[in-house]
């Protein structure tokens, strides 16, 4: 997660908008990158269970969705 969120970073000061998924909330609240949607899954399964489509596109939509927040 770290270098995700570092990547992220360097991401953003070039213009592009980021967001990413996140299981491990306590990491994440101290790289603090731009946009990240915590997910109550186990490492391994960021969008959800498998074979649960409506689960994942849900997932993915509010991903995309806080690339609308600045």
């Amino acid at each position: 997660m770290q270098t995700v969120g570092l990547a992220q970073q360097i991401i953003e000061e070039r213009g592009i908008p980021t967001a990413s998924i996140t299981m491990l909330a306590g990491v994440t609240e101290i790289l603090r990158p731009p946009r990240a949607l915590s997910v109550p899954y186990p490492l391994g399964f960021p969008l959800g269970e498998a074979n649960n489509p409506a689960l994942q596109h849900e997932i993915l939509a509010a991903l995309v969705a806080l690339l609308d927040r600045e």
